[in-house]
């Protein structure tokens, strides 16, 4: 069962950020078979991130808790919190997975 993550980066870093964010881009990359979605979460005017959100399709909490901590973002210590936890895939793409499953 996949695991979602969701970041909340600690307040002021916008700049952290901004200095992080392409060796975070290439960690994605070099790491996208086990993404099924990820993003930032934004401002209203979509334009400040505060932290983001990960789909991972991994097996346990180890993984997902090794992924997000092999994140430059995390190693840059830009979260103020993380949050671990499984989830269940109802709806991806329009489609309702569980009755395909």
């Amino acid at each position: 069962m996949p695991y979602m993550i969701e970041t909340f980066d600690k307040p002021g870093c916008a700049d952290l950020r901004s200095r992080l964010r392409p060796e975070h881009l290439d960690y994605l990359e070099a790491n996208k078979a086990l993404l099924l979605a990820c993003g930032a979460k934004l401002d209203d005017a979509g334009e400040l991130a505060s932290g983001g959100l990960y789909l991972l399709a991994v097996e346990s909490r180890a993984e997902a808790q090794a992924f997000i901590e092999a994140d430059p973002f995390f190693k840059g210590d830009l979260f103020q919190r993380v949050m671990v936890s499984r989830w269940r895939q109802a709806y991806l793409d329009g489609r309702n997975t569980l009755k395909e499953g």
